[in-house]
């Protein structure tokens, strides 16, 4: 599955309408004609956006930018369109009126409503656009109507006393209500005509400057997970998905899980030597895979899926993937092998090294043993990757010195950023697997923008939790041209140099 986020274009009107008529089969059908799509692309083309699965249009949000002092609270939908001439597109106005929304019922489960509104929400703050402005339909009103006014439902919705399709979702996506129109939309009789003025406040629109506007700030979610025995596979999803649910809900763009965090589904084959028992564990990782690439997508996080073991050709490597919120997914294998890996299970490294390209910029991924060597990092700093990912697991503070210090070096050394989150807590009925010790933390470059030890955030050592970090990857170009130091660029390339040789 591939998810796209992109502007509309006419070309897109027959999957368009496809997806109209399934989404408003409860309006009679009622969809906008080609014409009038066309003329919307050309009064403001950046308003009109859409999602794209499998390169199909199953989504889109359509807008107008409009004066609103001259409509106020009490208008119509016909009259803020003017009459669906969109006459009333005002490009110097303070508005963005959101006109239309919809997303195909077959494709309601993976949140892309969620991902139109904060495209919206972007466009609005890069329009230096006061708010968002939409009527909203309240199509659960009819089931309550012969007993609640609009204004008792509506609180009733909001105090989650009752759930309702549209206004439930728009209230999560951090939009209030401002009144309750009648008459808004003829032909709505789910709603019974009413509707709910919302609004959402891009609180850049006033005393925060451009340049602080355009910081490109990067949220980074990190599980330190507590080792426990599941009981069930399903019961080890809903673990992983309660953090993937967690850390989204703080609108994070990455969420990273730690090395070998399945290993507590190794118990049921704790009977066998370790090598087989290890075996056995990646006959589940193509399924794990996938199940946590459905969680990127419906959650709309790009997930660093820890790591697993992996069988091909008979060997056995120790995999990490980077399942993308847009249904895409890369992998990379652990290139160093540490003793212990060799000696009990048989694993081998893997032979490719590469920068992954995300919607949030370049990033590099090694596991834990890797980051002690570094000649991967500096081959993916040339590269151009900003955020580092280190998975780990160790069970002594020793190794988890080791993995730490060499972390803060690769961060100081190639000015980027450097994220490790590692497993804590016992696995008393797995062997090999005893004991863990792990502080999930992020580290940066040390300079003047960035915290004096060099460490933006670190979790509580030994304790189950979740750590939530931002980064700015514009303080990066920064230190790299106008650092104190400036390390890549001061590199003495007449004299030595790091190259990848395949």
């Amino acid at each position: 599955m591939n998810i796209e986020i992109r502007k509309l274009t006419l070309e897109d009107y027959s999957d368009l309408k496809e997806s109209m008529e399934q989404a408003y089969d409860t309006l009679g059908g009622q969809i906008w004609s080609k014409q009038t799509i066309a003329k919307l692309l050309k009064l403001f083309p950046e308003g009109q956006l859409c999602i794209a699965v499998d390169e199909k249009v199953v989504a889109c949000s359509l807008s107008i930018i409009v004066d609103y002092d001259e409509y106020g609270d009490k208008h119509t939908y016909q009259m803020i369109t003017g009459r669906y001439t969109f006459s009333t597109h005002d490009p110097n106005g303070d508005t963005l009126y959101g006109i239309e929304i919809f997303v195909s019922p077959e494709y309601r489960g993976l949140r892309l409503g969620r991902r139109l509104y904060e495209a919206r929400k972007e466009l609005c703050e890069s329009l230096n656009l006061k708010s968002i402005i939409a009527g909203g339909r309240i199509p659960g009103y009819h089931e309550h109507a012969d007993t609640l006014s609009p204004r008792q439902y509506i609180d009733k919705v909001k105090a989650k006393e009752l759930y309702d399709s549209t206004l439930t979702f728009q209230l999560s996506n951090d939009f209030h209500v401002r009144k309750v129109l009648k008459n808004y939309l003829p032909g709505d009789h789910e709603s019974k005509e009413f509707a709910t003025l919302i609004e959402w406040n891009n609180i850049y629109y006033q005393g925060v400057d451009a340049s602080a506007r355009s910081a490109k700030t990067i949220r980074i979610g990190l599980v330190q997970w507590q080792m426990r025995l599941f009981p069930t596979m399903d019961a080890f999803y809903e673990q992983v998905e309660f953090f993937v649910d967690a850390v989204s809900g703080y609108k994070s763009d990455f969420i990273m899980f730690p090395e070998f965090f399945n290993t507590p589904l190794l118990q049921p084959y704790n009977h066998l030597p370790e090598m087989e028992a290890m075996r056995k564990l990646a006959e589940l990782t193509e399924e794990i895979v996938i199940k946590i690439q459905e969680y990127a997508v419906s959650y709309n996080v790009n997930i660093i899926s820890g790591s697993m073991p992996i069988l091909e050709d008979n060997k056995l490597y120790n995999a990490t993937y980077l399942c993308h919120r847009n249904g895409k997914t890369d992998e990379y294998r652990k290139i160093h092998i540490t003793p212990n890996e060799r000696k009990y299970y048989g694993m081998v490294g893997g032979d490719k090294i590469q920068v992954f390209d995300t919607d949030c910029g370049k990033v590099g991924i090694l596991v834990c043993y890797d980051v002690e060597f570094p000649e991967l990092s500096r081959i993916y700093a040339d590269q151009g990757m900003q955020i580092l990912f280190v998975p780990f697991l160790t069970d002594t503070q020793n190794g988890y010195t080791r993995v730490r210090r060499c972390a803060q070096a690769r961060a100081i050394e190639n000015e980027c950023y450097v994220a490790i989150a590692g497993c804590v807590g016992n696995l008393p009925k797995v062997n090999n697997m005893d004991i863990q010790f792990a502080q999930s933390a992020v580290f940066t470059p040390s300079d003047f923008a960035f915290p004096t030890n060099a460490v933006k955030a670190e979790a509580t050592p030994n304790t189950e939790m979740m750590l939530v970090v931002d980064v700015d990857l514009h303080l990066l170009d920064e230190i790299h041209h106008f650092g104190t130091v400036r390390i890549l660029k001061d590199r003495r390339n007449d004299l030595y140099e790091v190259k990848l040789l395949k």
